[in-house]
């Protein structure tokens, strides 16, 4: 069995990160191109909420160590990694509940939000309140926490961890009674503007305000989308600054 004292926490760390995802349309330096991701069947759109990217990982004996998009921080029983984090307050109570796998480790993603956790913050709350919603779970073999560090990066970014069906996902929120990130339909892939004017069409109809507002202060701008297929083979993400940003150069030359 997979047991905290026993694995090195360098291999955790590089195991339970979340990896990187594409935008919806290439981008480069700032700019988006007309090459969007390829989609199959149907699409699931989900809000992406601006705050900080947090996960759990959670072992078969209910042990867990709470991280932050690139740094372990803390794990049960008040073993502290580092005393500065603003995760850990949001999280810890609910990691001692959540489902422990059987083998291997169990990674919950989220997003906590709200407070000053960044600079988008005023769009979702007026008096520093914190929310948190789920947006991911991966399941990690253990015989991955024995490879180097080199191989543990290459197998993340190709892919390695095994990601959570939509179906999956909205059990274990269900089971362990967390909010996910709001789910605001399915399209066909065929539906999905492939231009950038329509995307940020898209974008402005199907979200026009946040729906994760922690009060009546909140600005309410979103920051986007994140589209995925319901086997979630394929994820890619839409900013709306981003198609801005491109619209306005792309009109200023």
């Amino acid at each position: 069995m997979t047991n905290l004292d026993a694995i090195s926490l360098d291999a955790l760390n590089s195991a339970t990160k979340y990896p990187s995802i594409p935008t919806f349309h290439e981008i480069d330096r700032g700019t988006l191109l007309d090459n969007p991701v390829a989609f199959n069947g149907d699409v699931v759109l989900t809000e992406k909420v601006d705050g900080t990217n947090a996960r759990i990982a959670v072992l078969p004996d209910g042990d867990f160590v709470i991280g932050s998009r690139e740094d372990l921080l803390h794990a049960r029983g008040d073993r502290v990694i580092d005393v500065k984090s603003t995760i850990v307050p949001a999280l810890r109570s609910l990691a001692c509940r959540l489902t422990a796998p059987s083998a291997g480790v169990r990674v919950y993603f989220f997003e906590v939000y709200g407070s000053k956790l960044t600079p988008a913050s005023k769009e979702y709350t007026g008096s520093r309140a914190v929310g948190f919603r789920l947006f991911d779970v991966a399941t990690v073999d253990a015989a991955v926490l024995e490879r180097s560090p080199a191989e543990i990066s290459s197998w993340r970014e190709h892919g390695g961890q095994r990601f959570f069906t939509e179906d999956e996902l909205a059990l274990a929120a269900a089971e362990n009674g967390i909010e996910l990130t709001p789910r605001l339909g399915r399209v066909a892939a065929d539906q999905l503007p492939a231009d950038l004017a329509g995307m940020q069409d898209f974008l402005a109809t199907q979200l026009p305000s946040t729906r994760v507002a922690l009060d009546g202060g909140a600005g309410g701008h979103p920051e986007g989308l994140v589209l995925r297929t319901t086997d979630r083979s394929v994820i890619a993400k839409a900013r709306v600054e981003d198609y801005a940003r491109t619209m306005r150069r792309l009109a200023a030359r």
